[in-house]
């Protein structure tokens, strides 16, 4: 992983795979991951992309500065990443809170952004105890106490049951999240209210929802879709989609962006 400054200050963690000459893809991931959430995606991605892959701030190797954190920042940090590195446009993949980064930099960079692909997220989350308590608890006693509730938002019974190995790579990443860094992440997707800016939205985009999805279902799909003028495509999970329904997943992201 290198890490790059971005405008603050903070280091940004991040890694390429694929070709060189190829077109730049960003990856960008959940809330309390890291950008080894895309390790089934890249075989295939890398293929056909030159794929840049970041730990938001807080996350993975990135810096944890002080929070709380806001959307723009998160924006911002990609915005940074992109100028540091020399690409001008890159395609852009973000699943639940990288969604929304990714909806943020369509809408006030989009000259930046090829093509966009929305998964498992939301241009409003609402909440805001709910979120609260989320830090509160965290903050208090660290990712142990989230980590269970989350794993059964984000994976169905049957995945779990099916598939523990992938559920156990998964909590390993929420375990190793500092809290602070959660935190801080979590007040931005609290704050955040996207839905005034979808209309500026201008490149193509695919939506993706699981049809299993407790937290940013088939309403939250639909939302973004009309504003934007994106087609929306069901998958068979719940939240991590890309990880519970990996081959319709990355088959459906791929035949958009080529």
């Amino acid at each position: 992983m290198d890490r790059l400054e971005v405008a603050d200050g903070t280091r940004i963690a991040c890694r390429w795979d694929g070709d060189a000459s190829a077109p730049v893809l960003v990856l960008a991931h959940a809330l309390g991951t890291h950008h080894g959430m895309w390790d089934p995606q890249i075989p295939e991605l890398a293929a056909h992309f030159r794929v840049l892959r970041f730990d938001a701030r807080g996350h993975g190797a990135s810096d944890v500065p002080a929070g709380p954190y806001d959307l723009a920042t998160l924006g911002r940090d990609v915005l940074g990443l992109l100028d540091g590195l020399g690409v001008s446009r890159a395609s852009f993949v973000g699943l639940s809170m990288g969604g929304m980064i990714g909806m943020w930099v369509a809408a006030n960079a989009p000259e930046r952004l090829e093509r966009l692909v929305l998964a498992s997220t939301s241009a409003h989350m609402g909440g805001v105890p709910q979120w609260n308590q989320r830090i509160e608890t965290v903050l208090r006693d660290g990712m142990p106490a989230l980590t269970e509730g989350i794993l059964e938002r984000w994976f169905t019974p049957g995945f779990r049951t099916a598939h523990p190995e992938e559920v156990e790579r998964i909590r390993a990443m929420l375990l190793s999240c500092p809290r602070e860094g959660y935190a801080g992440c979590a007040a931005a997707v609290r704050d955040m209210d996207l839905r005034d800016s979808l209309a500026r939205i201008r490149a193509p985009t695919l939506v993706l929802y699981g049809r299993h999805d407790p937290s940013t279902g088939a309403e939250h799909a639909e939302l973004i879709a009309r504003a934007t003028g994106a087609p929306v495509v069901a998958l068979e999970a719940a939240h991590l989609a890309n990880v519970e329904a990996e081959a319709d997943f990355t088959a459906t992201v791929l035949d958009f962006l080529t």
